[in-house]
């Protein structure tokens, strides 16, 4: 698909700008700037007032003032490097203009004596008389239109000054072309917003603060345009994946029967709904692309089991996949019993099989012999056939992008894929970083998982935790104590937590473990062990264990320095335990006096244990970015749009795109042919070749 002519000017080279050499060409990079276009999108900050005064009497210093003076005498430093002044007379009063290693015949052409001036900068008392420190403006009173009355103030970087960034980009907006309309015609006169030229010019030119808000209207429309692009990019790609031709894939039920047989409880209503979402999806010719979210213990194994089961059940077979090693061994244990009540083949394959083992494991699976396989990303690898894959689950810690969906997709002739994750997202993130998807939700937990009573002690009571500690383990029970990451450092951080080994193991005797992360992955496996089969009682860890480990006998979670831990973290650790039959225990231990953010953190995790209404909160406190890490995470970068604060827009901007590929699903008509526009603007490229192909 070729870029629309109309778009030419704003795609040429920065230096075509007034104003802009190779220099500042390249310092615009830094702001990610390198056509004339995102100059449009580079939006101001804050502003400053520089509406015209009399008299420095008419305001309040310290503040900004813009006057015109009469230029006075000038008089230059008296020792080297001190302050140039330079008299000047308003229309009520005198005062001092100042400048620091200026030279004196470049001022005296800037200032000089008997000529009028229009000044503005940042006036303030100096031992009782108002003076200027280098002014931001000097204009002669013929220029004085050429300052607005309220300037915006853009962001900068090294190399660039306000004054060439506001020329830049007032050179870029006189290229701005007539467009067809790309916004859905009745929800723009429903939501009140201007059109997108008009919009860009508001943007740049705020007429005060309010302008400046992301709820300015000209602002909302162009964050819609930036969330509008990004969700047709994200339906394209749904489409593309969808349009692969899909399998049908139904089963009659009898292996699911028996394991929901063989539970001790039956499944929640979230369970059922999200089986029959998912079972409804595998029974299309389209390929399924659905992500499953659930909450620490809401039961997504059962959910992912039953899932790969419907295609052993059509004579297929099917793969659950997990990050690491350690993880991947887990699933297997847990599945195991379903498959055995199932009477189902279940295999694990690992980077760990090597030779006659792997080589029996792959004839096995290219023969149809297997049918779930469990495994780390090496089933990826070029001698892993199947013999008809039909679904691929997929557990990820927000390291499974779009990119790696649609690679998985060539694996089998048309797999089906459910994404797991275990990360409740708050719904604005799932749709930026999953809109490809269909999404279930896990929003209930299994009966039989008892709530987890979670307190705040000051670590000035520690001698109390390590008393309550002693007399759980008497009775039997298993406790994890997690030390804290200090400073990011390995080392420091592993040296905690072997001094807090040390001390519990003087309390409590040698029923103490210890893992960290500059153990030997032999030895931290073996510690894990013992401590799962119950001969350690407390295992004292850095955070290490909070992926994935199961130990249903721990009922006891002490987190020290709990408020050195983010949101999401806290919740992970603390869904480590309430694991098994008894009531479990979380000690958030804190070192007083907490901050505001500390506090509000560990508050929000002891009143709750909804992960959704966790994640929102950590959003509200973190933002998008810090919450999924955003260099691993493919989320984009947004430059106008605020995720945390116009979720509301992406979800409509979610409908609006797939509405508009369900009618025109080749972007051929007048509003597809104006959204491929918006498309190029906003750097789609993946939309555009999806587009080009489709």
């Amino acid at each position: 698909m070729s870029r629309p002519e109309a778009l030419f000017p704003l795609f040429a080279e920065l230096e075509t700008l007034p104003g802009v050499g190779p220099k500042a060409a390249q310092a615009f990079e830094g702001l990610g700037v390198t056509r004339p276009k995102d100059l449009l999108y580079l939006l101001p900050h804050s502003g400053v007032d520089r509406t015209r005064r009399g008299s420095v009497r008419e305001v309040v210093p310290p503040t900004t003032l813009t006057v015109e003076v009469e230029v006075g005498a000038h008089f230059p430093p008296r020792r080297k490097g001190g302050p140039y002044r330079v008299m000047v007379r308003d229309e009520r009063l005198e005062f001092v203009v100042v400048f620091f290693h200026a030279r004196a015949d470049y001022l005296q052409k800037l200032l000089p004596t008997g000529q009028r001036r229009l000044i503005s900068g940042k006036v303030e008392l100096f031992d009782g008389v108002a003076q200027m420190v280098h002014p931001d403006h000097v204009l002669r009173p013929e220029e004085a239109a050429e300052l607005p009355a309220y300037e915006p103030v853009y962001p900068l970087v090294a190399g660039l000054t306000q004054k060439l960034v506001a020329k830049a980009v007032a050179g870029a907006l006189t290229r701005v072309p007539p467009l067809v309309e790309w916004i859905d015609p009745a929800l723009k006169v429903r939501e009140g917003w201007p059109d997108w030229g008009p919009a860009l010019n508001a943007v740049h030119a705020p007429d005060g603060a309010a302008a400046l808000a992301y709820t300015h209207p000209a602002r909302v429309r162009l964050a819609y345009d930036e969330l509008f692009a990004h969700q047709v990019t994200l339906a394209l790609a749904r489409a593309s994946i969808r349009r692969g031709k899909g399998v049908v894939t139904v089963g009659d039920g009898h292996l699911r029967a028996r394991v929901l047989a063989s539970l001790p409880y039956a499944p929640t209503g979230a369970q059922i709904r999200t089986i029959a979402e998912i079972a409804a999806d595998m029974a299309q010719p389209l390929r399924m692309n659905r992500l499953l979210q659930g909450d620490v213990g809401a039961g997504k194994t059962l959910v992912a089991f039953q899932a790969l089961l419907i295609a052993v059940e059509a004579g297929g077979q099917g793969v659950m996949m997990a990050p690491t090693e350690i993880l991947a061994r887990q699933h297997y244990e847990g599945l195991e019993p379903l498959a055995r009540a199932a009477g189902v083949s279940l295999v694990l394959l690992t980077g760990r099989d090597k030779g006659a083992d792997r080589a029996a494991k792959l004839a096995a699976l290219a023969e149809g012999r297997v049918e779930v396989l469990v495994g780390t990303h090496a089933v990826f690898q070029k001698d892993v056939h199947f013999h008809d894959l039909r679904l691929a689950v997929v557990d990820e810690q927000h390291r499974f992008g779009v990119a790696q969906r649609m690679e998985l997709g060539a694996k089998g002739e048309a797999v089906d894929v459910l994404v797991m994750t275990a990360t409740p997202i708050p719904r604005s993130l799932a749709l930026a970083t999953h809109g490809d998807m269909d999404v279930s939700v896990l929003d209930e937990k299994p009966a039989g998982r008892k709530p987890i009573r979670t307190a705040m002690v000051s670590d000035e009571r520690l001698d109390e935790v390590v008393e309550h500690l002693r007399k759980a383990v008497a009775e039997g029970r298993q406790a994890y104590w997690v030390c804290p990451l200090v400073e990011e450092s390995e080392v420091v951080d592993y040296a905690s937590a072997e001094e807090r080994f040390r001390s519990l193991r003087a309390a409590l005797g040698d029923r103490v473990g210890l893992v960290h992360g500059q153990m030997p992955p032999a030895d931290k496996d073996a510690a894990m062990a013992r401590f799962v089969a119950g001969d350690i009682s407390v295992l004292v860890a850095t955070t290490v264990i909070e992926v994935g480990v199961n130990v249903s006998n721990a009922t006891i979670m002490v987190i020290e320095r709990a408020e050195t831990f983010g949101l999401a973290q806290l919740h992970q650790l603390r869904g480590r335990v309430g694991r098994g039959e008894a009531a479990s225990t979380c000690l958030m231990l804190y070192q007083a006096p907490l901050n505001e953010t500390g506090a509000r953190r560990l508050t929000t995790i002891r009143d709750t244990e909804d992960g959704f209404r966790i994640a929102e909160e950590d959003l509200a406190m973190r933002g998008a970015g810090d919450l999924i890490g955003t260099a691993q995470s493919g989320l984009p970068r947004f430059r106008v749009a605020d995720l945390e604060r116009q979720a509301a827009l992406m979800a409509l901007a979610q409908s609006d795109a797939r509405k508009l590929l369900h009618d025109d699903p080749g972007l051929s008509g007048t509003r597809g042919q104006a959204v491929r526009a918006l498309l190029w603007l906003l750097d789609q490229d993946r939309a555009i070749r999806l587009i080009g192909v489709g």
